[in-house]
């Protein structure tokens, strides 16, 4: 039987192996960095409001059976639905603003507003979990982070195109759906530590997907005629075009946030989020396959820096795993 529990796993567990958290947070940098790709896609063929009701839909349905499972089993862990109510909301507001920037921002410049995160993560992690604070206060982990970060600035500061354009509203939803998602991952680590990763996502999505459901029904309009459609633009696609849409969700949503889940009890939040600040260098990487954007020798330069830093926070993770825990 699963027990929940609000202790932080490596404050329970000082030395659990870090080595699966490793790979699951790889895999998860490798899932965040479709989704603005898949974006990109739809913005031509439906609203933000419907591709956020859909896809959330899509992958509480698909999580559904879990939950299921669970209570005929009698394993779900006491409290899931109160411990997924915080997160969930937050998760929603995060996706919303997510889901609408890239119809007011371009794929460049959107991707560098939501590095903004990790400002307000950083803070909030030091203010909310001991374990946390060990990690911050590492000079390997401040000489990582200062190399994603700006490894990751540079990358995209030397597009020979720019950022790209954008309007002001537009700035505001990628840096909102930054700070949301920080305060998501915050509110994760907070109350659902302990619980089974698949369990956790299961729940936090079905109450996501309600909320964006809804907000579909009012707000989704026709991407032609622009008149509220509830969504219905959808049936419009194309049997290919709702199977890339049905990926999305499985490998953005569903499987992404589950191996989240899993990187934050093991890594800590510090250099779980660090690692997915890559996210504008692998996109970068992955546009230059799939959309003939070529990158430059610098841009390979500072995303190769940005990745090293990346390895730096793993190291100063596993390094400080090995020692014993000394008061705050």
């Amino acid at each position: 039987m699963v027990q929940p529990v609000v202790k932080p796993v490596l404050d329970a567990q000082p030395h659990v192996s870090v080595a699966p958290a490793i790979f699951t947070i790889v895999l998860t940098l490798a899932c965040w960095t479709v989704v603005p790709l898949f974006l990109k896609h739809f913005t031509t063929l439906i609203d933000g409001w419907t591709a956020n009701g859909w896809r959330y839909t899509i992958s509480a349905l698909i999580w559904l059976p879990v939950l299921i499972w669970g209570w005929k089993k009698q394993t779900l862990p006491p409290g899931l639905w109160k411990a997924a109510f915080w997160p969930s909301i937050i998760n929603a507001g995060a996706q919303i603003a997510f889901g609408l920037a890239p119809y007011y921002v371009s794929p460049g410049l959107m991707t560098f507003s939501l590095r903004f995160q990790i400002v307000f993560l950083m803070g909030g992690a030091a203010l909310l979990f001991v374990s946390e604070r060990r990690m911050i206060r590492s000079p390997w982990f401040l000489a990582g982070i200062a190399m994603v970060v700006g490894g990751t600035l540079a990358t995209i500061l030397f597009n020979p195109a720019g950022l790209g354009e954008g309007t002001g509203f537009g700035v505001a939803l990628a840096v909102g759906s930054g700070l949301l998602y920080a305060a998501y991952a915050l509110a994760v680590r907070k109350f659902m530590t302990g619980i089974n990763a698949l369990v956790a996502f299961s729940a936090v999505s079905q109450i996501t997907a309600v909320i964006l459901f809804a907000f579909m029904l009012i707000f989704a309009r026709d991407p032609i005629s622009r008149e509220l459609d509830f969504g219905l633009s959808v049936v419009s696609l194309t049997g290919n075009q709702v199977f890339w849409l049905i990926m999305s969700a499985v490998i953005g949503i569903g499987i992404g946030h589950s191996l989240y889940y899993f990187s934050i009890g093991r890594l800590g939040l510090a250099v779980s989020s660090g690692v997915v600040q890559l996210q504008p260098v692998t996109v970068s990487v992955a546009s230059a396959f799939l959309f003939h954007e070529k990158l430059t020798p610098i841009q390979w330069a500072t995303g190769l820096t940005a990745i090293s830093g990346a390895a730096l926070m793993l190291i100063a993770q596993t390094r400080l795993n090995r020692q014993p825990a000394s008061n705050p």
